[in-house]
């Protein structure tokens, strides 16, 4: 058949099955052996996660690029083996496709609102994820009953809310990987007097990616105060270390000593 003979629209179906094509191609390189599972993930996100409203109608062919992709780059900062609580968890993001990267994790997702629960239930459900489980309720209700090694977060709050909640769910010497995108610089420059007052020393804003630049993302990093007399056990002021793929692009200066800890809320539940 030649070109003219083709029936109309036949070169927009050519495109977009390349297109298709080359994401996966992408995707694979990314994930791996979790390739599987996170097309599953990607299937819920523009299905049931559309219906329920944790992804936007105009976000369900953009999954793979603007969510999938950029979540698992953040992989590349979280210990293979740990405890992980992602507050806000919403659709899951990052949390579900760390527990997918990252099989080693426990990981908790936290949120606050019944519908985003159920469907957090059933991603897990479906995606037989072993390692992760659901905690409906908000991050400072859950301060002093749910303590981890690492606290993610992406689109929940602005960096000078949501240091607080991060600190308050880390162990001494844990690690927060906020998400933050283009605002990143602006929002740590804002949020540095309330990072001095929780005792955080090491903020940074660090550009993380995979070797083809497939998967990308900027996160601020900072780390939670460590027990005093502890810094050499729990690396609290010390200079983090760097991980392939990652680079520094700021760094918090000047903080102070901490700030008082509001006791625990014991109020489970909310949304």
């Amino acid at each position: 058949m030649s070109d003219s003979d083709k029936p109309r629209g036949s070169e927009a179906g050519d495109e977009t099955g390349t297109a298709a094509g080359h994401e996966r191609e992408r995707a694979g390189a990314v994930f791996g052996a979790a390739l599987p599972a996170a097309e599953k993930y990607a299937e819920l996100l523009a299905g049931r996660g559309v219906e329920v409203g944790v992804v936007g109608p105009g976000e369900a062919e953009r999954v793979w690029d603007r969510h999938l992709l950029n979540c698992a780059a953040v992989a590349r900062l979280v210990p293979a083996r740990c405890s992980l609580a992602d507050i806000g968890s919403g659709a899951g993001l990052p949390g579900i496709v760390l527990a997918l990267l990252l099989p080693g994790v426990r990981v908790t997702l936290v949120e606050a609102m019944a519908r985003r629960v159920s469907f957090l239930e059933q991603c897990v459900a479906e995606l037989g994820l072993a390692n992760v489980e659901v905690v409906r309720g908000r991050a400072e209700d859950l301060a002093g009953h749910l303590t981890v090694d690492v606290v993610t977060a992406r689109a929940v709050a602005p960096l000078e809310k949501l240091a607080g909640l991060c600190v308050g769910l880390l162990r001494p010497g844990g690690k927060a990987l906020a998400m933050k995108g283009a605002s990143a610089e602006t929002e740590l420059a804002r949020a540095r007097p309330v990072l001095a007052r929780l005792g955080v020393s090491d903020a940074r804003v660090v550009k993380v990616g995979s070797a083809d630049g497939a998967a990308a993302a900027t996160v601020v990093v900072f780390s939670a105060a460590g027990r005093r007399g502890a810094q050499g056990r729990d690396g609290a002021g010390q200079r983090p270390s760097g991980h392939p793929g990652e680079r520094v692009v700021g760094r918090q200066r000047g903080a102070g000593p901490p700030g008082r800890r509001a006791r625990p809320n014991s109020r489970r539940g909310g949304g």
